[in-house]
């Protein structure tokens, strides 16, 4: 019934799941780290520009977003 065959397939089948998880793992926390560091950097340039505009005693130009027809 359970060949050698059978059991090194079922081995190397196994070994893929674990280096497949182990991969989707080590891509996510790569996501994550970088989706962080843009939010740092985003946040650190907002305060720049923040710190700039008061500096200046200029207020930001808000224009509104054009509504669809």
């Amino acid at each position: 019934m359970n060949s050698p065959e059978t059991s090194d397939r079922a081995s190397t089948a196994l070994q893929k799941k674990e280096e497949r998880l182990r991969d989707g793992q080590q891509a996510m926390s790569e996501y994550l780290a970088d989706k962080r560091a843009l939010h740092e950097r985003t946040a650190k340039l907002r305060a720049l520009r923040l710190a700039r505009d008061a500096a200046n005693d200029q207020t930001p130009i808000v224009r509104a977003k054009k509504r669809p027809a």
